[in-house]
């Protein structure tokens, strides 16, 4: 699946792939942030998707207003209901390429991007726009995972197969999938000399985070974009993704299943 920009998204926006999205909140994917978030900020959410976390900005800072987001203009009637529904009044839903972002320099006070920055070609550029857009004195915040750090057991070697083909297709895709531990030399790059480094982790062990998530990438990885481009980039067979959607359910159901998710976080100062 691609943007307005020609970027394909490697997770694309299967109902699979938007349950796993619609989990994220403000306090479970930036909690990192939240301490720098008063309220009357004005607030810039870049990949917002279906709106959870910027619903959640606009309640810490309230009644501040939060824009938020999103390259994929298919996602934002889904944001725009969303943060309806939570009461969000003062969030702007808006299409937008976070590399030329419709903004004047200086518009906003805290301009955050989870899970973003991996996929872009260019992270650095990326983030030399939200550099431009954040106010002097303002946050530039942003946190990615780490897809070379994925732990899990029981081991699988067909789970290891499936990250191998992760990475490639992701990196195929243009991205960087071991992002989390690039964002201390992106921000560098991009200008920024005072930059606060920290990382943070998802972890999935309870039956009920198991059935959840094993049962998501059962089905991502035969229906999702990611299995698009397993076929026709990766070389894998439907077979060898069938076996990946069955090692998926049958870490599931393992009484020690256990997963960790690595994500590294930066709060830079313009």
């Amino acid at each position: 699946m691609t943007d307005t920009s020609g970027r394909r998204y490697t997770h694309g926006h299967h109902e699979s792939v938007l349950q796993s999205h619609r989990w994220r909140t403000a306090a479970n994917s930036c909690a990192y942030l939240i301490p720098h978030l008063v309220p009357g900020q004005r607030v810039l959410d870049v990949g917002c998707g279906p709106g959870t976390i910027t619903a959640g900005l606009a309640s810490l800072v309230a009644p501040g207003t939060v824009v938020g987001v999103d390259a994929a203009g298919g996602i934002l009637a889904e944001a725009r209901a969303t943060v309806a529904a939570q009461g969000a009044e003062t969030v702007l839903i808006e299409q937008a390429d976070v590399l030329a972002l419709p903004y004047e320099d200086g518009s906003f006070d805290v301009v955050h991007a989870h899970q973003v920055l991996q996929h872009l070609a260019d992270p650095v550029a990326a983030l030399r726009e939200m550099r431009r857009v954040c106010r002097a004195g303002g946050v530039v915040a942003a946190r990615d995972g780490d897809y070379g750090g994925f732990l899990w057991t029981p081991p699988d070697p067909v789970l290891d197969r499936w990250l191998e083909l992760y990475l490639t297709v992701a990196r195929t895709d243009g991205g960087e999938p071991r992002g989390g531990r690039w964002l201390v030399p992106w921000a560098r790059e991009a200008g920024f000399s005072e930059i606060t480094a920290s990382a943070s982790s998802w972890v999935y062990a309870s039956a009920e985070e198991r059935r959840w998530w094993g049962a998501s990438w059962s089905e991502r990885v035969t229906r999702s974009a990611f299995a698009d481009g397993a076929r026709s980039q990766g070389g894998a067979t439907d077979a060898e993704l069938a076996a990946m959607a069955d090692a998926w359910l049958r870490w599931a159901r393992s009484d020690t299943g256990w997963i960790t998710i690595p994500h590294g976080e930066i709060v830079c100062r313009p």
